[in-house]
C-alpha cells in the first residue's frame, strides 16, 4: 500500500527541495504550505498545489517537518492531537529532537534525517554550467538517520524517505539522535563553519596587510584543496617538516587547551538551546 506524506513548508527553501525529489516516488505526498511566496514557487516550479492542514493529516501515515528549528516545537504540539498511533514524525535536523521540543507521544514514531552534503573531492559538485554543493540535485551525498523512538521495522520506512528526499545518495549511516547532535551542531557548525570563518578572517587579514584580494583567494583555497587532501588521506602523502612545525606552534596559538570539551553533552545542549 502506498504511504502517505505531509510535507510541512513544502515551499520553503529545504521543503522545495524535498518537493522536487519526491516528484515520481512511490510516495502519495500532500503539500503543505503557509507562505504565499512558497506556495506561488511549488505551483510555477513544480505544478504543485497544496492542500490544508486538516486535509493532510487525515490519516496520514508519515509527517515531514521542513521548517526552521524555532518552530518544530510549536508545530509538532498543534499537530499532534490530530495524528493517529503509529503516525512517523520526520525532522531533518536532530536539535529539535536533541532538546525534548516534540510531543510526549510515545504511540508516535519519531525519526531524523540529515544530509552530510557532497563531499569536497567529489568531481560531481563542479558540474559545468550547475554546480551542486549542497546536494540533492546532481551531486551524490551521503545520509545519517535515527529512529528516536518507535517500532525497529519503521527506521526501514524513514530511511527510504531519506534516500529519496536527499537524492542522489552515495552512503547512508545509521545513528542515534545524540550522535547526530554531536554531527550538527557540534562537528559541523561549532567546529567547521567557526574555523572555516576564522579562515576568511584571516585572509582578509592578509589582504589588510598589502597583499591582493585575488591572490590571497586562490593562495588559500589552493592550499585547502591539497592540505585537506593529505590530512583526511584522500590521497596518500605528508607535510614537509616546516609545516609540521608550524602546525605544532599554530595549533596551541589558535585553540584552546580544552577545546574539545564542546563535544560534552551538555556543551552539545547548551548549543542547541540558543538555536531552537
Amino acid at each position: 500500500m502506498t504511504k502517505s506524506i505531509a510535507l510541512f513548508g513544502a515551499g520553503g527553501k529545504m521543503g522545495a527541495r524535498l518537493s522536487k525529489n519526491l516528484v515520481g516516488s512511490p510516495y502519495q505526498v500532500r503539500h503543505v504550505e503557509v507562505g504565499e511566496v512558497g506556495r506561488k514557487r511549488l505551483q510555477d516550479e513544480l505544478g504543485i498545489a497544496c492542500c490544508s492542514v486538516e486535509d493532510a493529516l487525515k490519516d496520514v501515515d508519515v509527517v515531514i517537518l521542513a521548517v526552521p528549528d524555532t518552530l518544530i516545537g510549536k508545530l509538532a504540539a498543534e499537530i499532534a492531537p490530530q495524528l493517529k498511533a503509529g503516525t512517523m514524525v520526520m525532522t531533518l535536523d536532530a536539535a529539535a529532537p536533541f532538546a525534548g521540543h516534540l510531543p510526549k507521544r510515545p504511540d508516535l514514531t519519531y525519526f531524523v534525517a540529515h544530509p552530510c552534503h557532497p563531499s569536497i573531492f567529489s568531481s560531481e559538485v563542479h558540474t559545468p554550467g550547475s554546480p551542486d554543493y549542497f546536494g540533492g540535485v546532481t551531486a551524490a551525498q551521503s545520509i545519517v538517520s535515527a529512529l528516536m523512538q518507535g517500532p525497529e521495522d519503521a527506521f526501514d520506512l524513514g530511511e527510504d524517505i531519506a534516500k529519496t528526499i536527499y537524492q542522489p545518495i552515495l552512503r547512508s549511516y545509521r545513528v542515534t539522535v545524540e550522535q547526530m547532535a554531536l554531527l550538527e551542531p557540534g562537528l559541523s557548525e561549532t567546529v567547521c563553519a567557526t574555523l572555516l570563518d576564522v579562515m576568511r578572517e584571516a585572509m582578509d587579514e592578509v589582504v589588510s596587510r598589502g597583499v591582493p584580494a585575488d591572490a590571497a583567494r586562490d593562495f588559500l583555497l589552493g592550499h585547502m584543496t591539497i592540505l585537506a587532501a593529505v590530512i583526511f588521506k584522500q590521497i596518500p602523502g605528508q607535510f614537509s617538516d616546516a609545516c609540521n612545525k608550524a602546525i605544532t606552534f599554530g595549533k596551541p596559538r589558535l585553540m584552546r587547551d580544552d577545546w574539545k570539551q564542546i563535544f560534552d553533552h551538555q556543551e552539545i545542549a547548551d548549543s542547541i538551546e540558543r538555536i531552537t
